[in-house]
This record gives C-alpha cells, structure tokens and sequence, in this order.
C-alpha cells in the first residue's frame, strides 16, 4: 500500500468513486475529500490544475446512495478499521482535520447540492468524529448566487461549515488568463460577500510566476493593488476570516504547465505582509 503524503492528491487511491483521502499541508492532518466531478469536469480552468483530462462542464448527477455507502464504509475503515497502518500515515497525522467538499471540478456544480450536503453531515454526524474538525467547501464561487447552492451553504453553516473561497486575481485579465473564467471581478465580488453572509469564509488565494505573461499574477504590483483594494470592499460590506496563500505544490497537468512555477518563500510572504498590515489574518503555505 503506497504512503500517503501531501503531494500525492490521487482521487483514486483508495478505491471509492467519490471518496479520497489526503494528507493536508494547510489542515496538518487527514483529509476526508468528497469528489462530486467525478467526470473531470469544471466551468473554469485554472492554469495550475492538477485534474487529468479536464474538461469544461458541470458536475453529473450523484448516485445518492452510492454516496451514502463509501462515506460510511470510508469512516469505519478510518474510526474502527486499519487504514492509518495500511497508508503509513506518521503518528502526528492519524487524525480526521476536515471533511472537504473538493475534487475534480467545482463541487457547487452538481445538481441538488444541499440535498447533497444534507447527506454528508447526517452520516459524518452518526459516525461519531473526535472533535475538533471541519466541514470545508473549496470552491470558485462562481456559482454562489444560486439558490440551490445558497440553501446548501445555509445548511453548511449549522455545522459550522467553512467556505474557502478562490481568488486568484482580482483583474479580469488574471482571472480569463490564470483562471480562464468569464465571470466578472464584480459579480466574483458580490458571490464572495454573498458567501461570507452564508457561511464563515476564507479566500484561498495561489500565487505563481507565469513566464510569458507580464504582469499577471499576484506577483506584480498592479495585480497585488487590485487585490488588495476588492478585499477592502468586501471587508466594507461583510467579515471576512482571512486569507489563505499557497504555491504550487504539484505540477499542473495543463497546456501552460511549462510557463508557470511556484513563487518563492519571499514573493508569497512579502504578499502576505502587505495582506497583515491591512489587519487581515493570513496563512501561507508553500
């Protein structure tokens, strides 16, 4: 059985359709992935994806049930079974941090979302999880004006479900170039205050160098001045839990996985000050 690390994010290691464990490098423990995109479909695509095969579109219809029986089994092989030993997790790691709503594709996509969260707190509910841990929904926020997705993140919040909301540029030119999205800056701005009204919300923020493209990325000036100045109007308007940076961890398995690098240790923390002089809360992860 291979070890489990935190650059091995493979949705199919342990064998379930929609089910995967991670080591988390931000949560420092295990993480409980849920897999709605389970066809490598997303409506946006970023340039440092590590999906194979993606593709444009949305999430298929989830099989309920299916669902239902690899959480549940996933849980008792974890609670009860033998699968700290079986993946050679280190004895600091043996602990469920989060159940992170994540995956091939942006997870508000699929139909009957809330129902959808409905089920996964009941099981996780009924299998008894050591606190403290988290429910986590990383997503693009692009779909946050939804009503379906609005009911879900509702119902998230009663069990003090997190948001970690991406933003990656605050410029509609870095975000058709590194996210290939065409959602405007300001409908982004107003699905992130609208999540941060939901439910609590973290923006998750990836920083990268991209070779042939000047002044892209929050690596430059004016794309680090436009961040800075869309998070002051959501702080105007909402509360905001703060801001979680990272770089590139894994290649990308994208056409510009040649023309795009992790930042250094100093770009990302520089960033990340001028993020703490605003009076934000900040993590970096490299």
């Amino acid at each position: 059985m291979s070890k489990l690390s935190v650059k091995n994010h493979d949705r199919d290691v342990a064998g379930y359709q929609y089910i995967y464990p991670v080591i988390s490098r931000r949560s420092g423990g295990l993480s409980i992935g849920i897999n709605f995109n389970t066809n490598n479909a997303c409506n946006w695509r970023c340039v440092y994806c590590q999906v194979p095969d993606l593709t444009i579109g949305a999430a298929p219809e989830l099989d309920f049930d299916l669902l239902e029986t690899e959480l549940e089994d996933f849980l008792r092989d974890v609670l009860q079974g033998s699968f700290y030993e079986r993946y050679q997790l280190e004895p600091e790691m043996r602990v469920i941090k989060d159940i992170a709503i994540s995956g091939n594709g942006e997870p508000t996509s699929v139909k009957d979302f809330t129902k959808a969260i409905a089920l996964i707190t009941r099981v996780v509910g009924q299998a008894k999880i050591a606190e403290p841990f988290q429910y986590v929904l990383i997503t693009n926020g692009s779909l946050l004006h939804k009503q379906d997705v609005q009911a879900g993140l509702k119902l998230f919040n009663e069990f003090n479900g997190q948001v970690w909301f991406k933003l990656d540029s605050a410029s509609d030119v870095g975000r058709e170039t590194i996210n290939h999205s065409s959602v405007s800056v300001k409908r982004q701005l107003e699905n992130l205050i609208s999540s941060t009204k939901l439910c609590f919300t973290w923006v998750q923020t990836c920083m990268l160098n991209y070779a042939d493209k000047e002044g892209v990325g929050l690596v430059s000036e004016g794309e680090q001045t436009a961040y800075l100045e869309l998070i002051e109007k959501v702080r105007q308007r909402a509360s905001l839990q703060g801001v979680m940076l990272y770089s590139l961890a894994r290649p990308s398995l994208q056409p510009e996985a040649s023309v795009i690098s992790g930042v250094t240790a100093e770009q990302i923390n520089h960033f990340a000050e001028r993020l703490r002089k605003s009076g934000l809360i900040v993590s970096v992860s490299l």
